[in-house]
């Protein structure tokens, strides 16, 4: 939750220009590779090599930061989001280039987790940074205020830290500690700039023992192993009922600490026990169990050294992974063995994480053996949540509302504790808490003195929500960020315009209605198709209403593309009439959106797959957020785009612009040539950066970093189209066809790639009919096409596909594993 930001510190925020990291570990060169992702120039510094020479080279002296810059281009997944983002980070070291600090205007220390290193650094930091220079630190939750002991009175000013969470690419939590000396100001340009420029979620955390998120976080792992110990229950058991069950990431407790590394995970918790003995009514019976603590010492430290609570152990007869989990009472490891619990598989499909919660707290009723696990695990959690709050001598934040946020951004909960609290209903499980005698928060009582639960419905406020703070009792609002805009927000003010289960046309405000896509995944069904065709189409009612239209989402992803199973219904049953139907209307849908009076500006995000991407070709412009995966991925499951995304793929290679990233002129065979192997390898972008150099994104397309200011801009951009006299294009009626030279030539390399063995038999299929309708079909070069002509030869080419057995195979393999199949 973003607050306190004062104007001077938004102005404050533009002048970061240059940034330098220190230390080029895991954590501070991933900070690098992400503040060049947002275009800002790094200089990333490291320690000199052991034993370097006086009179050794450049590229010698600096070899550990270019190392890790060499390490982020290979990293998966990427900490870059192309690998021409790496020339913004220029490498240094220590000993040389200090002095270069002059020119920064944001200089982060990210050296290791060691008070003495982190102050004697600063120490030499600080003579020589610019006066208006803004020093933090990165450390996960040693004292900020003791980190800057040893600075002057005027960088104590400057000087607060910044917590990013690992890898700092995907996570959004950024923890914002400031001392009591830390200037208002220059907190507020930090946080706006983390926000505006990184995306992230900025929280204000105190200057408590791991901050927010690993306070919190850290007991809830280590409460989990606790009570695996007291019930005997294994890894794998823990994982499944500390996973999607509560709307945690699947990774659970065991596999999340693999990830992050078990060191790391120690490091954090003893960390915190050196400093809790200040601190009251602290759970000192939650530390780490003597078997990890005999993991440390072998050197078991997760997937950074192959052995941890699981490990790989090669493949089987059929190519598939052997997982092994560890038993913590031998420390042998063991073929994975699936957990069975009753209750969570009675829970599989049922959404949302609310209602799931609310059956796992009745079961909890019963001898269930999930049940036994949950009642204690969330009840205690509740408790230790609601403890850090004021009025202790110690609380960790200002407001539930931030330390939610915090465990959402920090860990990908769903929910926050508080959030998980109120929906099992905050009376009603106290009541039973009591009845078996485990402790109450007094915050919680508080709270139940006040009203039934932590947060409430409030429509006066944008958020739409206020939350009780117990140090007043009294509820408060809970506070958005300034220039953000949200579905939910928007339908508070006004009833939706349109709707059916799949979309809803809802009043943005200021003239712009936005389509919003709710299904499943936000699969591409009929209810969609012809909300968006009906709302889009001249004469409708809202293009009357409307001078422009956002089409976006609110969920994980913007289009997992067309509905699979419904078109593998109607080719199992030889529907071919219907599918041609359904084809014709997706091709109606797009044309409607390129078409359509108004301004249509789509705002993709996430998986942005098959006919979503169909979608955002069609627009009148994009506003993408920076992690977009998007692609036309219709071969893969042995089809070709047939919504007019073949079309237009060919109509942009027809402009012969810049398509790779780096501005190269291509010519109109390279450019059909690049647009070709997009589409019949189905490659799918890493992120919206490298969505323009696939050519799915134009050049001109702006990239959004903070997914909660991306429906706001894109309203923007929809605005800024209708202001300037937005006229829609025409359909074009002489397209220049590629024609058979062309497509022989496609065909031959395709041809060669089956020698080769690199595709199979229905690959080359598959790819003859998509370089069948790129270059116009069996015709003359330069012979003139329609957009109604190109349309029908990608009908033809899809129906013919769907005709295929080894289409259908693709498509039901697809439907039950999630993955391709390539036959």
């Amino acid at each position: 939750m973003n607050s306190g930001m004062t104007q001077s510190g938004r102005a404050k925020s533009g002048l970061i220009r240059r940034v330098a990291v220190l230390g080029a570990g895991t954590m501070g060169s991933r900070i690098a590779g992400h503040i060049a992702n947002a275009g800002v120039p790094v200089l990333l510094l490291d320690m000199l090599p052991q034993g370097t020479a006086a009179d050794a080279p450049e590229a010698r002296r600096n070899r550990l930061a270019i190392a890790a810059i060499e390490d982020l281009k290979r990293s998966k997944p990427g900490a870059l989001f192309t690998s021409e983002t790496a020339r913004l980070i220029v490498p240094g070291n220590f000993e040389d280039d200090l002095p270069r600090l002059a020119d920064c205007d944001w200089v982060i220390e990210a050296v290791a987790e060691n008070l003495e290193i982190k102050k004697a650094l600063l120490t030499r930091v600080s003579a020589v940074c610019a006066g208006q220079a803004i020093l933090t630190t990165n450390t996960s939750g040693l004292p900020v205020s003791e980190v800057a002991a040893g600075l002057p009175e005027t960088q104590r000013r400057r000087f607060f830290g910044t917590h990013f969470f690992n890898p700092p690419r995907y996570m959004r939590l950024v923890e914002i500690i400031a001392t009591r000396e830390s200037d208002v100001d220059a907190v507020a340009a930090i946080a706006h700039f983390c926000d505006l420029r990184l995306g992230k979620t900025v929280v204000r955390a105190n200057d408590t023992p791991n901050f927010i998120a690993n306070r919190i976080g850290t007991f809830a792992m280590l409460n989990a192993v606790r009570l695996m110990i007291e019930q005997d229950l294994t890894i794998e058991e823990v994982d499944a009922l500390t996973g999607a069950v509560i709307g945690w990431p699947k990774t659970g407790t065991f596999r999340l600490a693999d990830l992050v590394g078990i060191d790391v995970l120690a490091h954090v918790a003893d960390n915190f026990y050196s400093q809790s003995e200040r601190i009251e009514d602290e759970r000192r019976d939650v530390t780490l169990p003597a078997f990890l603590r005999e993991m440390l010492r072998r050197g078991w430290l997760g997937d950074k050294t192959g052995h941890g609570f699981y490990k790989k152990a090669g493949l089987d007869a059929e190519g598939r992974e052997i997982r092994l989990a560890l038993d913590w009472k031998t420390l042998e490891y063991r073929p994975v063995k699936k957990a069975n619990f009753p209750t969570l598989d009675l829970l599989k499909g049922v959404e949302p994480v609310t209602a799931r919660l609310v059956q796992l707290m009745a079961a909890s009723s019963t001898k269930d053996m999930a049940a036994a696990f949950h009642w204690p695990f969330l009840t205690e959690l509740f408790t230790y949540a609601a403890n850090r709050l004021a009025p202790k001598l110690h609380p960790i934040a200002a407001t539930a509302p931030d330390i939610d946020a915090a465990m959402r951004t920090g860990f990908n909960w769903e929910l926050g504790p508080f959030e998980m609290f109120d929906a099992v209903d905050v009376r009603e499980t106290t009541d039973r808490m009591r009845s078996t005698g485990r402790p109450i928060s007094p915050n919680v009582e508080r709270l139940l003195a006040a009203g039934r639960s932590w947060y409430r419905e409030d429509r006066s406020v944008s958020s739409g929500r206020s939350c009780f703070d117990p140090l007043s009792n009294e509820y408060g609002l809970v506070a958005v960020a300034e220039d953000t805009l949200s579905f939910a927000a928007a339908r508070r003010e006004r009833a939706p315009v349109r709707g059916n289960p799949g979309a809803s046309v809802v009043d943005l405000g200021d003239g712009i209605a936005g389509i919003e896509l709710h299904s499943k995944m936000n699969a591409l069904g009929d209810d969609i198709v012809s909300l968006i065709t009906q709302t889009l189409r001249v004469g409708s009612r809202e293009v009357a209403d409307f001078e422009g239209f956002v089409i976006s989402g609110a969920g994980v992803n913007f289009s997992a593309g067309a509905n699979l199973m419904q078109l593998l219904l109607l080719m199992q049953d030889s529907e071919w009439d219907e599918i041609d139907l359904a084809v014709r209307a997706f091709q109606r849908m797009t044309q409607a959106i390129k078409f359509c009076p108004r301004p249509v500006v789509v705002a993709p995000y996430g998986m942005c797959l098959g006919g979503g991407t169909e979608i955002a070709l069609h627009a009148s412009a994009r506003r993408a957020h920076c992690e977009l995966y998007m692609g036309l991925v219709e071969t893969g499951v042995g089809l070709i785009p047939a919504g007019g995304g073949s079309k237009e793929m060919l109509l942009r290679a027809l402009e012969c612009g810049p398509v790779n990233g780096r501005g190269d002129e291509l010519t109109v065979f390279e450019a059909l040539k690049w647009r070709f192997e997009a589409i019949g390898k189905a490659k799918v972008s890493s992120s919206a950066a490298d969505a323009k150099m696939l050519g799915y994104l134009g050049q001109g397309d702006v990239i959004t970093m903070n997914r909660d200011r991306l429906l706001a801009e894109a309203k923007r951009t929809g605005r800024e189209l209708a202001d300037t006299g937005y006229a829609p294009p025409q359909p074009r009626m002489a397209i220049p066809a590629p024609g058979t030279s062309v497509l022989a030539t496609l065909r031959a390399g395709a041809w060669m790639m089956r020698q080769a063995e690199y595709i199979s038999d229905h690959d080359l299929t598959v790819a003859n009919w998509a370089a069948h309708v790129l270059c116009g079909g069996n015709v003359a070069p330069g012979t003139l096409m329609t957009e109604e002509y190109l349309l029908d030869l990608e009908r033809e080419a899809f129906l013919s596909l769907c005709g295929e057995e080894k289409t259908r195979e693709r498509i039901a393999f697809t439907l039950k594993t999630g993955k391709p199949l390539r036959n």
